[in-house]
């Protein structure tokens, strides 16, 4: 549900997720009655206004009754609209609509991250929003046995609000219900209701670890799933009506299939929907020229009948031009671990079954300095402090051991592992932490509360510079920061009990647990954690992080081992400046970590596509530069880890008004002015000549 409140400055919009939206209007009046908007809105407002202001990430206009859109993103206005009926897509973190009948003005602040909507005299307008649907909508018991899996996967894509291309929006999917356990099949009122009848099933083997791979194609195309063991443990999606009967491999080769399927109809939906009311002039739609596929004719035809003219075309025009798949989890086939699946495929992640090959310790020293030569260090990373943190005061300090294994990775940008074992490169999750999510979702609150923890006197540098990112930040979120210094345990037991969204512990851990003053605190003899979020960065904290999961966080920073206290820092200050950014936690921690030559001694646990705060762009984004004979190259990507589907531009002025779809990198050509006068309008992670610079540094740095 959403909540509305009038302010002294206008209105504001505050979903379940506490995602808050501010809009400032001038002479809002309200008025009465019933309103209504041609697309999915969770609720809606009446009223007329003479100018609104509003957070943006794009802005799309449609004249309701003629031929003409505009689109803004990479300019400023002013844009003028004449008189005419229109209904205007805005891209703020609450999806906002903005209905009305005359003529207005749209222009975009110089830093584009406001939009101002003027109209010549007051004009009666609708307003509607929609938020995330983040939640649940109920609860499928099923049996548990294959059968009963497959019963319960056939009812999570109730949660799709559409069996069109458009389902390839991320907003337009929702959360799946949950999947239960139970003697019979129950499914929970309302989710058979909206259960779409789409023509297309899928037949598979009765193997959970079939099932749990089909998963995500099932959700999505929206398919009934049944078992049959006579297919020789194969699978076979149809449509009968279509003359859909496409077979898939037996294991192992049934997941890279599986995962290929997907992505194809989920990038030809995403080009497709571009004919709908909601599309934009995207790059990568040439595409559908060369794949003779006609896109109105697709955008209305049946799901099933859309299928098969997706299969028909030839491999050779998709396969090169898919984007990067954002997540795949690794997904250990056991009945209890059913219950993960709906949060999966609310975040369209693939799923494969968990493979590994053992790792050495020379191994594992091969691969961080692979990512940290590949990634680049930042100026003055080079030279490591050779004292492992954990030894600074006491020599027989001892530190956790972990013994971690090295999982065989598929496609995908970020991994997660449901699975045993303590795997490199991927983030070790737990059913526990993704529902734990829903208990902060529900909190609410005012804002962010951020506490920093210093408890070794020789971390201040740390300490001091990432208590000023989280302050530097507040001017533009509302984030609270309280720091403690050389807590006791007791009081550091309090902090991780408080109703904290980050706490960024800096100190020692030990086998017995993180130290304070007195001792040390062994994070199971807390009560339960109300902490939503943190970071360990101490030696060897794993096994303290997984506890706060268990005891009710949702995501942490970790590390294996024993650390040295300037990579130690190095990893802190860039984890944080990129988590208070909008990074997810398994991104931020991908990133910061390659800019020392140990990173793979720090990991992600709980859920990793978990983000602390939101980017000013709605999703963040990564940036390289590189000097070529005219001037230079920006190259740019976006990727959700959490909301696949959704498209980017880069506001790099006038000339630039094609869309790119998450995971798939853009290009432009640019001269030193352009470069530094978009890098210091912006605060992103770039690399430039194989090094981590922030924007604005780099910018500073070119321009001198």
């Amino acid at each position: 549900m959403l909540q509305w409140e009038v302010t002294d400055d206008g209105l504001r919009v505050i979903d379940h997720a506490d995602v808050e939206l501010e809009l400032r209007t001038t002479d809002w009046q309200p008025s009465g009655g019933s309103a209504s908007i041609p697309r999915p809105t969770d609720e809606t407002l009446s009223g007329a206004v003479t100018a609104l202001e509003l957070p943006e990430a794009y802005v799309h206009a449609d004249a309701i009754d003629g031929e003409l859109t505009v689109e803004m993103a990479s300019e400023t206005g002013p844009v003028e609209l004449p008189d005419g009926r229109y209904l205007l897509d805005i891209g703020t973190g609450i999806k906002t609509y903005l209905q009305f009948e005359g003529a207005a003005t749209l222009t975009k602040s110089a830093d584009f991250e406001r939009l101002s909507i003027g109209f010549p005299e007051r004009t009666p307008v609708v307003l509607g929003f929609r938020s995330r649907h983040e939640y649940p909508a109920g609860t499928v018991t099923v049996p548990e046995t294959p059968a009963g899996v497959a019963a319960g996967l056939s009812h999570l894509h109730s949660s799709v609000k559409t069996t069109g291309p458009d389902r390839s929006f991320p907003t337009l999917r929702g959360h799946p219900p949950l999947l239960e356990t139970g003697a019979e099949l129950d499914v929970a009122d309302g989710i058979a209701e909206t259960t779409a009848d789409t023509g297309i099933g899928l037949r598979a083997p009765p193997d959970l670890g079939a099932l749990y791979v089909l998963a995500p194609l099932a959700f999505y195309l929206q398919a009934a799933v049944t078992v049959d063991a006579g297919l020789d443990g194969r699978a076979v999606l149809e449509a009968p009506a279509a003359g859909v009967e496409r077979w898939l491999p037996a294991a192992p080769e049934l997941q890279d299939a599986t995962a290929d399927l997907l992505r194809r109809v989920f990038y030809l939906d995403c080009l497709v929907r571009n004919v709908g009311p909601y599309g934009t002039d995207l790059a990568e739609a040439d595409v559908l020229s060369e794949a003779s596929l006609d896109e109105e004719w697709a955008y209305d035809a049946s799901p099933d009948d859309r299928l098969a003219a997706y299969l028909a075309v030839p491999d050779d025009v998709v396969a090169s031009q898919l984007p990067d798949w954002h997540l795949s989890t690794y997904v250990q086939p056991d009945v209890d671990r059913a219950g993960c699946l709906p949060y999966l495929l609310q975040k369209m992640s693939l799923v494969y079954l968990p493979e590994t090959t053992e790792l050495d310790g020379a191994e594992l020293i091969r691969h961080s300095l692979d990512d940290f030569f590949r990634g680049g260090a930042g100026p003055g990373d080079h030279a490591p402090d050779p004292r492992p943190r954990g030894t600074l005061e006491r020599a027989e300090d001892t530190v956790a051991s972990v013994e971690v294994i090295k999982p065989e990775l598929r496609a995908g940008r970020l991994h997660g592992w449901l699975a045993d074992g303590v795997p490199i490169d991927v983030f070790k999750t737990t059913q526990a932490a993704f529902e734990s999510r829903f208990d902060y979702l529900e909190r609410g609150g005012d804002g962010i509360q951020v506490a920093v923890v210093l408890n070794d006197e020789s971390m201040q540098s740390e300490h001091s510079e990432v208590a000023r990112i989280y302050r530097e930040r507040a001017g533009d979120l509302p984030i609270e920061v309280t720091v403690h210094e050389y807590l006791p345990r007791s009081r550091l037991a309090e902090v991780f009990e408080a109703e904290n969204d980050f706490v960024h512990y800096i100190g020692h851990c030990e086998e017995s647990g993180l130290r304070c003053q007195d001792g040390t605190l062994a994070v199971t003899d807390i009560a339960e954690s109300n902490t939503q979020t943190f970071f360990l960065n101490a030696c060897g904290s794993y096994h303290e992080g997984m506890s706060l999961i268990e005891k009710g966080s949702v995501v942490g920073g970790v590390t294996f081992t024993k650390v040295l206290d300037k990579q130690a820092a190095t990893v802190g200050t860039t984890f944080a400046r990129l988590l208070v950014h909008g990074f997810s936690f398994a991104r931020a921690m991908q990133l910061a970590r390659r800019r020392i030559m140990t990173g793979k001694d720090y990991a992600v646990i709980g859920d990793g596509t978990h983000a602390l705060t939101q980017s000013s762009n709605l999703i963040p984004i990564d940036l390289e530069v590189e000097e070529t004979e005219e001037g230079f190259r920006l190259a740019a990507e976006v990727y959700s880890a959490a909301s696949n589907g959704g498209y980017y531009q880069v506001n790099i002025g006038s000339g630039n008004e094609r869309s790119h779809l998450y995971g798939n990198r853009s290009s432009y050509e640019l001269d030193r002015d352009q470069l530094v006068e978009y890098l210091e309008r912006s605060s992103d992670p770039v690399v430039f000549d194989g090094e981590f610079y922030w924007s604005t540094a780099l910018a500073a740095e070119l321009k001198a």
